[in-house]
């Protein structure tokens, strides 16, 4: 009887000491679990601000793109061709800036996304869902510089040929 009880003991301290075991392991892992978490929504809102400032880029390039092109058509309608020339590639620039905006706001996005994919928290959901909003943007105003790059060219070829 004495026997059976020692091994009860035994068994009892060795399941005693399990349980501590698995409570600091699940201490630790709480811990990482945090740390995790908190790194993610980091991640989440460095994403958001790069999407939206890529967005606001790509627009402020769109803005370049316009004023280019409206300098070329003026430049070539006066016949300052190498002006119109000059805006015309200035558009060309400004678009390829705005898409590489635009690019910029895409992997925001992407990442913004990642970072949900492993914290499908409202905040990080929100926050996917304006940083795709902001690609949005920046994709929409790439194309009209692209458009308005094409316009700027178009008048500087016109020019050209009018000389």
């Amino acid at each position: 009887m004495k026997e059976d009880i020692d091994k009860i003991y035994e068994k009892l301290i060795a399941l005693e000491t399990e349980v501590l075991n698995l409570r600091q392991g699940y201490v630790i892992i709480s811990e990482r679990y945090t740390v995790a978490i908190s790194s993610l929504k980091s991640l989440t809102a460095s994403a958001l601000e790069a999407a939206k400032r890529a967005a606001v880029a790509a627009e402020k390039s769109l803005l370049a793109a316009q004023n280019s092109a409206k300098a070329a058509k003026l430049a070539a309608s006066e016949s300052v061709i190498d002006a119109a020339e000059a805006a015309a590639d200035s558009a060309a620039a400004s678009a390829e800036a705005s898409i590489e905006a635009a690019a910029a706001a895409s992997a925001a996005a992407a990442a913004a996304a990642a970072a949900v994919a492993h914290q499908a928290e409202e905040s990080s959901l929100k926050a996917s869902a304006e940083a795709a909003e902001a690609t949005k943007r920046a994709t929409e105003a790439a194309a009209e510089a692209v458009r308005m790059s094409n316009f700027a060219a178009e008048s500087a070829r016109n020019a050209r040929k009018k000389q």
